[in-house]
């Protein structure tokens, strides 16, 4: 009997235990962490051993197979002694592929990666097709494969969970975009996180097809890494010769050896640039996976973002309250921003993550009016904005940061929750952050 051990007890790590033991493997879970409470009781009952709050070496050295949680990097000195030892080490995402029979969209990007995955299995499930969800959104794949697989999968990928990837090979590969992100794991080099990005090619060939954003920079910085030989799928805001989908006479116009065809953007629930990016991909996608065409515009008109990501809360007395706590790095907040004409009151801070503010000193520049920080230590973010925003307040209460916005705020204003930065000194996670955020703001619209 095959010894598998998991490394990490999160939602990657418990979907892997329950699938692995369901292959009829010996599973052993070890998280340095506390494990779950109704986790554990889940172990327990199908006969899991486990151990938290600790990784016992001797223990994953018996391991014939470990199945690491993304957020562990291979450099780590655990891992990379487990790997020295001749041990296989792999994510949960490569581990599940071996034991689904269907087709794989792959998407990742810096940004725009959950709104993109939504969409694509929105549009895919409206034509009818028999379609699954995971990667980063919802319960695990591995989890879902214990009780059924479906003819396609649409995955959102992290480039940690690319890293992990040996014979994964996608049908589809997304790449909405590269810009600077966790680059701590990376040594600070952009073309390191980038190649991470363009490794979700690497097994792809001519049956494959690869969808990306011609018009990034860094995506054409990083292209010739490519070891994959998928059909070019680029899309772009503007028509040029050679792109599949773009941005013609308030139309999206997308290519494919079927033919063209046209949405209206009147016809989309989600606006701005950014989201048209997003809307190309995933409509090219769902074209590709065999999607009529004519079953495409009314799963657009249909579709419901992410919770998180750009969720209007509520009005009070006249002013939007909009929930981006997804909106985790620069170039997330600095598309939020753009977003809207109206005057803004903006609420970010948290865990700086090498953040260049720089780059939204032309978005706030006579759009934000107000800057709320919330975080333990401001003072990087007071001083990018210091005379650039007319008024800056700083709390670590997010009732406090929705209390002032509705005390200064004008009716016709947003008051934008789009931290720019991780959650993780005041809460669980961005989650956790946006949940609070508008539990804040329905708790003022009853007061009102």
């Amino acid at each position: 009997m095959q010894q598998t051990t998991i490394i990490g007890s999160g939602e990657s790590g418990f979907g892997a235990a329950l699938l692995a033991h369901k292959l009829g493997h010996r599973v052993f879970v070890s998280d340095a962490g506390a494990i779950r409470e109704d986790r554990k009781k889940v172990y327990a009952q199908v006969g899991i051993s486990f151990e938290e709050r600790q990784h016992s070496m001797d223990k994953l050295m018996q391991a014939d197979a470990l199945i690491k949680s993304p957020g562990i990097p291979f450099s780590n000195p655990g891992i990379a002694r487990l790997l020295a030892a001749g041990k296989p080490v792999i994510d949960e995402l490569e581990f599940a592929y071996a034991f689904t029979k269907g087709k794989v969209i792959a998407i990742t990007g810096t940004n725009g990666k959950t709104t993109t995955t939504l969409l694509t299995h929105h549009l895919m499930a409206s034509a009818g097709m028999d379609v699954g969800l995971a990667g980063n959104v919802g319960k695990s794949w591995a989890l879902q494969l214990c009780d059924e697989d479906h003819a396609w999968w649409v995955l959102e990928v992290s480039s940690f969970q690319i890293e992990g990837f040996v014979r994964f090979r996608p049908e589809i590969a997304v790449l909405l975009n590269i810009t600077p992100d966790h680059l701590d794991r990376y040594d600070y080099d952009l073309s390191r996180y980038a190649a991470a990005k363009v490794k979700l090619t690497e097994n792809m060939d001519n049956k494959g097809h690869f969808i990306y954003h011609r018009e990034d920079e860094n995506i054409q910085a990083a292209i010739h890494r490519i070891k994959g030989s998928p059909r070019h799928y680029p899309f772009a805001l503007e028509p040029a010769p050679g792109n599949n989908s773009y941005l013609q006479e308030q139309e999206l116009v997308i290519e494919t050896v079927e033919g063209k065809c046209a949405f209206p953007l009147t016809s989309m629930a989600i606006k701005g640039k950014h989201n048209y990016l997003n809307t190309m991909a995933a409509l090219l996608a769902a074209r590709l996976a065999g999607a009529g065409a004519e079953r495409l515009e009314e799963g657009l008109k249909t579709f419901k973002n992410a919770a998180h990501r750009m969720e209007v809360v509520a009005h009070i007395h006249g002013i939007e309250f909009i929930n981006d706590s997804k909106g985790t790095n620069v170039d997330a907040t600095g598309f939020a921003l753009q977003a809207f004409e109206a005057p803004i009151i903006w609420i970010a801070g948290g865990v700086d993550k090498g953040n260049d503010y720089g780059l939204l000193e032309d978005r706030v520049a006579g759009r934000v009016r107000l800057l709320i920080c919330l975080g333990k230590d401001n003072e990087k973010l007071k001083k990018a904005f210091a005379g650039k925003i007319p008024e800056i307040l700083e709390t670590q209460q997010i009732a406090q940061a929705v209390e002032w916005a509705l005390e200064k705020g004008r009716s016709g204003d947003v008051v934008l929750l789009s931290p720019a930065c991780a959650s993780f000194d005041l809460f669980r996670n961005y989650e956790d952050r946006g949940d609070q955020f508008r539990e804040a703001v329905l708790q003022m619209k009853q007061k009102q």
